[in-house]
């Protein structure tokens, strides 16, 4: 069922992203061939099948808003593409022990850092998630910038290009040491990285 669900939602935004956005996909490298937390920035709904398509050869689980549950029908939909529910604003331990068991059996788990959709296209402060269960499931952190996904369809640019780029892994082990112990939040180290990087695209672009 995943194949025909993934053929039936995937293929066409494949289209949608590589002929008319003409993306531009880069490190892919930098994916760990086992567990890995995939941590991009967020700015459209779009986000969520750039990084499924950009990573199609692996699966990859994606964390998402519970409320994107409440309509059966959709709710299958996108369980059926590894999508599990985490409820906001407190930690949830069932998402957390879900997250940690399908990063232990080598599968890729998104989690955006922020937690929610950027309404501006400025990057959010992160959310402590992210770092709890870096930390639980002992997985490299690839953090991925975003960039053009908020454009999509928008009256100032139909077709924008859009660009996502898979930064160098955070090992949280290496982290720490670098900090002479001292507890380093893996999601504010994201976001410099991801906020680095877009900094980086836009100069080339100018």
């Amino acid at each position: 069922m995943y194949s025909i669900i993934y053929f039936i939602v995937w293929i066409p935004c494949w289209f949608l992203f590589r002929v008319l956005l003409r993306w531009q996909v880069s490190g892919l490298e930098n994916v760990p061939a086992g567990g890995a937390i995939i941590a991009p920035n967020h700015q459209s709904f779009w986000d969520i099948p750039l990084v499924g398509i950009a990573l199609r050869q692996r699966r990859v689980h994606f964390m998402a808003k519970s409320e994107l549950f409440q309509n059966p029908f959709f709710a299958w939909v996108i369980r059926t593409l590894l999508a599990f529910p985490v409820k906001r604003g407190a930690p949830d331990r069932s998402a957390i022990r879900h997250a940690i068991e399908k990063l232990q059996v080598g599968d890729l788990v998104t989690i955006f850092p922020e937690g929610t959709r950027s309404k501006t296209g400025i990057l959010g402060a992160p959310e402590p998630g992210l770092s709890l269960i870096a930390a639980k499931a002992d997985v490299p952190v690839v953090p991925v910038a975003i960039s053009g996904t908020r454009e999509i369809f928008s009256s100032a640019c139909l077709f924008p290009q859009i660009n996502i780029h898979f930064a160098e892994p955070i090992l949280l082990g290496a982290l720490q040491g670098s900090a002479a112990g001292a507890k380093v939040d893996v999601g504010i180290v994201v976001m410099e990285k991801i906020s680095a990087v877009l900094a980086q695209n836009k100069e080339m672009k100018k």
